[in-house]
Protein backbone atom coordinates (compact mmCIF):
# COMPACT_ATOMS: atom_id res chain seq x y z
CA UNK A 1 0.00 0.00 0.00
CA UNK A 2 2.94 2.30 0.58
CA UNK A 3 2.76 2.88 -3.23
CA UNK A 4 -0.47 5.05 -2.98
CA UNK A 5 1.27 6.78 -0.08
CA UNK A 6 3.74 8.41 -2.83
CA UNK A 7 1.39 9.13 -5.87
CA UNK A 8 0.15 11.51 -3.13
CA UNK A 9 2.90 13.05 -2.52
CA UNK A 10 4.15 13.28 -6.09
CA UNK A 11 0.63 14.46 -6.68
CA UNK A 12 1.51 18.11 -6.38
CA UNK A 13 4.23 18.20 -8.74
CA UNK A 14 2.82 15.75 -11.34
CA UNK A 15 -0.75 17.52 -11.38
CA UNK A 16 0.03 19.85 -13.96
CA UNK A 17 1.72 17.50 -16.34
CA UNK A 18 -0.81 14.60 -15.37
CA UNK A 19 -3.43 17.07 -16.93
CA UNK A 20 -1.82 17.95 -20.16
CA UNK A 21 -0.17 14.10 -20.33
CA UNK A 22 -4.14 13.34 -19.88
CA UNK A 23 -5.30 15.06 -23.28
CA UNK A 24 -2.12 14.25 -25.16
CA UNK A 25 -1.87 10.61 -24.22
CA UNK A 26 -5.37 9.93 -24.59
CA UNK A 27 -5.82 8.41 -27.61
CA UNK A 28 -3.03 5.75 -26.71
CA UNK A 29 -4.11 5.41 -23.00
CA UNK A 30 -3.96 1.82 -22.19
CA UNK A 31 -6.56 -0.01 -20.14
CA UNK A 32 -5.62 -1.20 -16.45
CA UNK A 33 -5.80 -5.31 -16.70
CA UNK A 34 -8.15 -7.30 -15.20
CA UNK A 35 -8.62 -10.90 -14.92
CA UNK A 36 -11.77 -11.54 -13.30
CA UNK A 37 -13.59 -14.79 -12.17
CA UNK A 38 -14.53 -16.72 -15.38
CA UNK A 39 -18.36 -17.77 -16.34
CA UNK A 40 -19.73 -20.92 -13.94
CA UNK A 41 -18.87 -24.27 -14.91
CA UNK A 42 -19.11 -26.52 -12.07
CA UNK A 43 -19.65 -26.63 -8.15
CA UNK A 44 -17.81 -25.16 -6.19
CA UNK A 45 -16.28 -27.38 -3.74
CA UNK A 46 -14.10 -27.26 -0.34
CA UNK A 47 -11.13 -29.74 -1.49
CA UNK A 48 -8.04 -30.72 0.41
CA UNK A 49 -5.88 -28.13 -0.46
CA UNK A 50 -7.69 -25.80 -2.32
CA UNK A 51 -11.42 -24.38 -3.22
CA UNK A 52 -12.50 -24.72 -6.45
CA UNK A 53 -14.22 -21.80 -7.62
CA UNK A 54 -17.25 -22.32 -10.13
CA UNK A 55 -15.14 -21.29 -12.78
CA UNK A 56 -12.41 -23.96 -12.63
CA UNK A 57 -10.50 -21.58 -10.64
CA UNK A 58 -8.02 -23.43 -7.76
CA UNK A 59 -7.59 -21.10 -4.75
CA UNK A 60 -4.97 -22.36 -2.76
CA UNK A 61 -6.36 -23.54 0.21
CA UNK A 62 -4.49 -23.27 3.80
CA UNK A 63 -5.66 -24.49 7.40
CA UNK A 64 -4.45 -24.24 11.23
CA UNK A 65 -6.05 -26.71 13.34
CA UNK A 66 -5.86 -26.35 17.26
CA UNK A 67 -2.48 -28.39 19.25
CA UNK A 68 -3.91 -32.29 19.72
CA UNK A 69 -6.59 -32.45 22.54
CA UNK A 70 -7.49 -29.16 22.09
CA UNK A 71 -11.52 -29.25 20.78
CA UNK A 72 -12.61 -27.02 17.86
CA UNK A 73 -14.53 -24.17 19.63
CA UNK A 74 -14.84 -22.11 16.61
CA UNK A 75 -14.27 -22.26 12.79
CA UNK A 76 -12.36 -18.84 11.06
CA UNK A 77 -11.89 -17.85 7.48
CA UNK A 78 -8.56 -15.35 7.37
CA UNK A 79 -8.91 -13.28 4.45
CA UNK A 80 -4.72 -11.66 3.81
CA UNK A 81 -3.45 -8.55 3.06
CA UNK A 82 -2.68 -7.15 0.00
CA UNK A 83 0.41 -8.58 -1.85
CA UNK A 84 0.37 -11.48 1.20
CA UNK A 85 -0.65 -14.97 0.63
CA UNK A 86 -2.36 -17.39 3.04
CA UNK A 87 1.06 -19.50 4.21
CA UNK A 88 2.34 -16.40 5.55
CA UNK A 89 -0.78 -14.86 6.72
CA UNK A 90 -1.33 -17.95 9.07
CA UNK A 91 1.78 -17.59 10.86
CA UNK A 92 2.38 -15.76 14.45
CA UNK A 93 -1.17 -14.85 16.07
CA UNK A 94 -2.99 -17.59 14.47
CA UNK A 95 -0.79 -19.80 16.60
CA UNK A 96 -2.25 -18.24 20.07
CA UNK A 97 -5.76 -18.71 18.11
CA UNK A 98 -5.25 -22.38 17.34
CA UNK A 99 -4.21 -22.97 21.07
CA UNK A 100 -7.64 -21.57 21.87
CA UNK A 101 -9.47 -23.93 19.62
CA UNK A 102 -10.12 -21.78 16.65
CA UNK A 103 -9.66 -23.93 13.78
CA UNK A 104 -8.89 -21.01 10.84
CA UNK A 105 -8.62 -22.03 7.22
CA UNK A 106 -7.41 -19.43 4.45
CA UNK A 107 -7.21 -19.15 0.57
CA UNK A 108 -5.12 -17.45 -1.33
CA UNK A 109 -6.95 -14.98 -3.10
CA UNK A 110 -7.20 -14.27 -7.20
CA UNK A 111 -4.02 -12.58 -8.29
CA UNK A 112 -2.02 -13.54 -4.86
CA UNK A 113 -0.02 -16.32 -3.59
CA UNK A 114 -0.01 -19.34 -5.39
CA UNK A 115 -3.81 -18.84 -6.81
CA UNK A 116 -4.58 -17.93 -10.33
CA UNK A 117 -3.71 -14.57 -12.17
CA UNK A 118 -0.81 -13.55 -9.91
CA UNK A 119 0.48 -10.13 -9.59
CA UNK A 120 -3.31 -8.93 -11.65
CA UNK A 121 -6.01 -7.63 -10.18
CA UNK A 122 -9.18 -10.04 -9.80
CA UNK A 123 -11.81 -7.33 -9.27
CA UNK A 124 -13.75 -6.61 -6.77
CA UNK A 125 -16.79 -8.40 -7.35
CA UNK A 126 -14.36 -11.73 -7.81
CA UNK A 127 -13.08 -11.06 -4.35
CA UNK A 128 -16.00 -11.04 -2.45
CA UNK A 129 -17.76 -13.44 -4.42
CA UNK A 130 -14.74 -16.04 -3.73
CA UNK A 131 -15.15 -15.18 0.05
CA UNK A 132 -18.69 -15.63 0.03
CA UNK A 133 -18.46 -19.34 -1.76
CA UNK A 134 -15.83 -19.73 0.68
CA UNK A 135 -17.81 -19.15 3.35
CA UNK A 136 -20.84 -21.24 2.92
CA UNK A 137 -18.30 -24.30 1.42
CA UNK A 138 -17.40 -24.30 4.80
CA UNK A 139 -20.50 -23.58 6.87
CA UNK A 140 -21.65 -26.67 5.15
CA UNK A 141 -18.95 -28.82 6.50
CA UNK A 142 -19.47 -27.43 10.00
CA UNK A 143 -23.17 -26.43 10.32
CA UNK A 144 -23.12 -26.95 14.31
CA UNK A 145 -19.91 -25.04 15.24
CA UNK A 146 -19.80 -21.01 15.12
CA UNK A 147 -18.64 -19.61 12.00
CA UNK A 148 -16.33 -16.03 12.33
CA UNK A 149 -14.78 -14.54 9.38
CA UNK A 150 -11.59 -12.10 9.28
CA UNK A 151 -10.11 -9.59 7.12
CA UNK A 152 -7.02 -7.93 7.32
CA UNK A 153 -6.31 -4.48 6.13
CA UNK A 154 -7.19 -5.30 2.18
CA UNK A 155 -9.37 -8.66 3.31
CA UNK A 156 -11.32 -6.15 5.54
CA UNK A 157 -12.31 -4.57 2.40
CA UNK A 158 -13.11 -7.24 0.86
CA UNK A 159 -14.99 -8.63 3.81
CA UNK A 160 -17.42 -6.02 3.75
CA UNK A 161 -18.24 -6.06 0.30
CA UNK A 162 -18.57 -9.94 0.70
CA UNK A 163 -21.54 -8.76 3.48
CA UNK A 164 -23.08 -5.97 1.94
CA UNK A 165 -23.67 -7.96 -1.06
CA UNK A 166 -25.46 -10.63 0.32
CA UNK A 167 -26.26 -12.12 4.04
CA UNK A 168 -23.26 -14.60 4.95
CA UNK A 169 -23.51 -17.68 7.18
CA UNK A 170 -21.11 -16.32 9.63
CA UNK A 171 -21.98 -15.67 13.57
CA UNK A 172 -19.52 -12.72 13.49
CA UNK A 173 -16.84 -10.97 11.61
CA UNK A 174 -13.66 -9.26 11.94
CA UNK A 175 -11.94 -5.80 10.43
CA UNK A 176 -8.59 -5.74 11.42
CA UNK A 177 -6.29 -2.89 10.22
CA UNK A 178 -9.17 -2.00 7.63
CA UNK A 179 -8.04 -0.50 4.58
CA UNK A 180 -10.96 2.05 4.02
CA UNK A 181 -9.14 4.65 1.99
CA UNK A 182 -11.79 6.55 -0.36
CA UNK A 183 -11.46 8.85 -2.96
CA UNK A 184 -13.10 11.71 -1.49
CA UNK A 185 -10.48 11.15 1.16
CA UNK A 186 -7.33 11.01 -1.22
CA UNK A 187 -8.62 13.93 -3.23
CA UNK A 188 -8.95 14.82 -6.91
CA UNK A 189 -5.02 16.37 -7.55
CA UNK A 190 -3.92 12.50 -6.31
CA UNK A 191 -6.72 10.55 -7.72
CA UNK A 192 -6.29 11.91 -10.98
CA UNK A 193 -2.37 11.58 -11.16
CA UNK A 194 -2.83 7.98 -9.90
CA UNK A 195 -5.71 7.54 -12.95
CA UNK A 196 -3.13 8.52 -15.58
CA UNK A 197 -0.21 6.49 -14.17
CA UNK A 198 -2.91 3.34 -14.35
CA UNK A 199 -4.21 4.44 -17.99
CA UNK A 200 -0.75 5.00 -19.34
CA UNK A 201 1.26 2.65 -17.79
CA UNK A 202 -0.81 0.05 -16.17
CA UNK A 203 2.02 -2.94 -15.90
CA UNK A 204 4.37 -0.42 -14.43
CA UNK A 205 5.50 -2.25 -11.38
CA UNK A 206 7.09 -0.55 -8.59
CA UNK A 207 9.13 -2.33 -5.47
CA UNK A 208 7.90 -1.88 -1.78
CA UNK A 209 8.93 0.46 0.82
CA UNK A 210 8.04 3.85 1.04
CA UNK A 211 10.29 6.14 4.03
CA UNK A 212 10.38 4.97 7.16
CA UNK A 213 6.52 3.50 7.64
CA UNK A 214 6.97 -0.06 8.36
CA UNK A 215 4.01 -2.22 8.74
CA UNK A 216 5.46 -4.14 12.20
CA UNK A 217 7.30 -3.85 15.05
CA UNK A 218 8.06 -7.51 14.16
CA UNK A 219 11.08 -7.81 12.17
CA UNK A 220 11.55 -11.29 11.96
CA UNK A 221 7.93 -11.28 10.51
CA UNK A 222 9.11 -8.58 7.80
CA UNK A 223 11.74 -10.72 6.73
CA UNK A 224 10.17 -13.67 6.42
CA UNK A 225 7.80 -11.67 3.86
CA UNK A 226 10.68 -10.42 2.21
CA UNK A 227 12.48 -14.15 1.89
CA UNK A 228 8.87 -15.55 0.97
CA UNK A 229 8.63 -16.51 -2.85
CA UNK A 230 4.98 -16.54 -2.72
CA UNK A 231 4.67 -12.80 -1.39
CA UNK A 232 4.27 -10.25 -4.07
CA UNK A 233 7.26 -7.65 -4.08
CA UNK A 234 6.73 -5.45 -7.56
CA UNK A 235 3.50 -4.24 -7.39
CA UNK A 236 1.71 -3.33 -10.90
CA UNK A 237 -0.07 0.17 -11.03
CA UNK A 238 -3.30 -1.20 -12.35
CA UNK A 239 -3.43 -3.66 -9.51
CA UNK A 240 -3.06 -0.81 -6.93
CA UNK A 241 -5.45 1.03 -9.36
CA UNK A 242 -7.84 -1.78 -8.31
CA UNK A 243 -7.10 -2.15 -4.98
CA UNK A 244 -8.05 1.91 -4.75
CA UNK A 245 -11.70 1.39 -6.27
CA UNK A 246 -11.93 -1.64 -3.83
CA UNK A 247 -11.51 0.34 -0.83
CA UNK A 248 -13.45 3.47 -2.03
CA UNK A 249 -16.53 1.07 -2.22
CA UNK A 250 -15.33 -0.48 0.92
CA UNK A 251 -15.86 2.78 2.24
CA UNK A 252 -19.04 3.61 0.57
CA UNK A 253 -20.46 0.47 2.04
CA UNK A 254 -19.51 0.50 5.56
CA UNK A 255 -22.98 2.38 7.02
CA UNK A 256 -24.81 -0.57 5.80
CA UNK A 257 -22.17 -3.19 7.18
CA UNK A 258 -22.41 -5.86 8.31
CA UNK A 259 -25.56 -7.24 9.41
CA UNK A 260 -23.56 -9.77 12.15
CA UNK A 261 -21.57 -8.61 15.22
CA UNK A 262 -18.90 -6.98 13.82
CA UNK A 263 -15.41 -6.17 15.84
CA UNK A 264 -12.80 -3.57 13.86
CA UNK A 265 -9.05 -4.01 15.31
CA UNK A 266 -6.67 -0.88 14.76
CA UNK A 267 -3.41 0.01 15.96
CA UNK A 268 -2.90 3.62 17.40
CA UNK A 269 0.59 3.64 15.69
CA UNK A 270 -0.76 2.47 12.48
CA UNK A 271 1.03 4.33 9.44
CA UNK A 272 0.32 2.47 6.66
CA UNK A 273 -3.61 2.91 6.79
CA UNK A 274 -3.49 6.18 9.93
CA UNK A 275 -6.46 6.03 11.96
CA UNK A 276 -7.79 9.14 11.81
CA UNK A 277 -8.24 8.10 7.80
CA UNK A 278 -11.30 5.60 8.84
CA UNK A 279 -12.30 7.38 12.18
CA UNK A 280 -15.06 9.10 10.67
CA UNK A 281 -16.18 5.79 8.48
CA UNK A 282 -16.13 3.77 11.22
CA UNK A 283 -18.42 5.97 13.24
CA UNK A 284 -21.37 5.93 10.51
CA UNK A 285 -21.63 1.56 11.04
CA UNK A 286 -23.94 -0.22 12.72
CA UNK A 287 -24.33 0.88 16.60
CA UNK A 288 -23.33 -3.25 17.67
CA UNK A 289 -20.41 -2.44 15.25
CA UNK A 290 -17.43 -2.54 18.27
CA UNK A 291 -13.53 -0.97 18.42
CA UNK A 292 -10.77 -2.17 19.82
CA UNK A 293 -7.98 0.34 19.65
CA UNK A 294 -4.65 -0.64 20.52
CA UNK A 295 -2.41 2.18 21.90
CA UNK A 296 0.38 0.16 21.35
CA UNK A 297 0.05 -1.88 17.95
CA UNK A 298 0.97 -1.05 14.34
CA UNK A 299 -0.67 -2.14 10.74
CA UNK A 300 0.17 -6.38 11.15
CA UNK A 301 -1.63 -6.49 13.91
CA UNK A 302 -1.10 -10.45 15.07
CA UNK A 303 2.09 -10.08 13.48
CA UNK A 304 3.36 -7.15 16.24
CA UNK A 305 5.15 -7.64 19.33
CA UNK A 306 1.41 -7.28 21.12
CA UNK A 307 -0.11 -10.19 18.95
CA UNK A 308 -1.11 -12.35 21.94
CA UNK A 309 -3.20 -9.91 23.59
CA UNK A 310 -4.71 -9.01 20.40
CA UNK A 311 -5.24 -12.92 19.42
CA UNK A 312 -6.27 -13.23 23.27
CA UNK A 313 -8.95 -10.43 22.53
CA UNK A 314 -10.70 -11.79 19.30
CA UNK A 315 -10.82 -15.38 21.21
CA UNK A 316 -13.02 -13.40 24.37
CA UNK A 317 -15.27 -11.81 21.47
CA UNK A 318 -15.56 -15.28 19.63
CA UNK A 319 -16.88 -16.50 22.75
CA UNK A 320 -19.09 -13.58 23.88
CA UNK A 321 -19.38 -10.08 20.75
CA UNK A 322 -21.06 -8.38 23.77
CA UNK A 323 -18.99 -8.65 26.48
CA UNK A 324 -16.10 -6.71 27.53
CA UNK A 325 -12.54 -7.38 25.98
CA UNK A 326 -9.77 -8.80 28.13
CA UNK A 327 -7.35 -5.70 27.08
CA UNK A 328 -9.71 -2.87 27.14
CA UNK A 329 -8.93 -2.36 23.94
CA UNK A 330 -12.39 -2.01 23.79
CA UNK A 331 -13.01 0.85 25.98
CA UNK A 332 -10.23 2.72 24.53
CA UNK A 333 -11.79 2.28 21.05
CA UNK A 334 -15.11 3.39 21.72
CA UNK A 335 -13.31 6.96 24.05
CA UNK A 336 -11.41 7.60 20.81
CA UNK A 337 -14.69 7.41 18.42
CA UNK A 338 -16.37 9.89 20.29
CA UNK A 339 -13.27 12.51 20.10
CA UNK A 340 -13.74 14.96 17.13
CA UNK A 341 -12.51 13.35 13.57
CA UNK A 342 -8.72 13.95 13.36
CA UNK A 343 -7.16 15.27 9.87
CA UNK A 344 -5.67 12.98 7.82
CA UNK A 345 -1.47 13.06 7.47
CA UNK A 346 -1.13 15.35 4.98
CA UNK A 347 1.98 12.73 3.44
CA UNK A 348 -0.58 9.46 3.52
CA UNK A 349 -2.21 8.07 0.96
CA UNK A 350 -3.44 4.63 -0.21
CA UNK A 351 -0.03 3.71 -1.84
CA UNK A 352 0.99 2.55 2.15
CA UNK A 353 -1.25 -0.40 1.62
CA UNK A 354 -0.19 -1.22 -2.01
CA UNK A 355 3.25 -1.65 -0.95
CA UNK A 356 3.51 -2.23 2.82
CA UNK A 357 3.92 -6.05 3.75
CA UNK A 358 0.47 -7.84 3.77
CA UNK A 359 -1.07 -4.37 3.33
Amino acid sequence: MKMLHRTRRAARTLAPAALLGAALLGAVACAPRVQPAGPAIGTPLLQEEAILAADGALLKLRRRDPPTGVPVRAVLLALHGFNDHSGNFLQDGFGRLAEGGVLTYAYDQRGFGASPGRTLWAGAESMAADAATALRLLRARYPETPLFLIGESMGASVAVLAATAQPLPVDGMMLMAPAFWSRAEIGPVAVGAFWLLAHTLPALAFPPGAGDIVASDNMEALRRFGRDPLTIKDTRIDAAWGLLDLMDRASLNLPGCCGVPTLVLQGAKDRVVPPSVTQGQLAQMRPDTRLARYPDGLHLLLRDSIRDRVADDILAWMAATRAPLPSGADQVGAAWLGRPVEPAPSLAGPAEVARAPGG
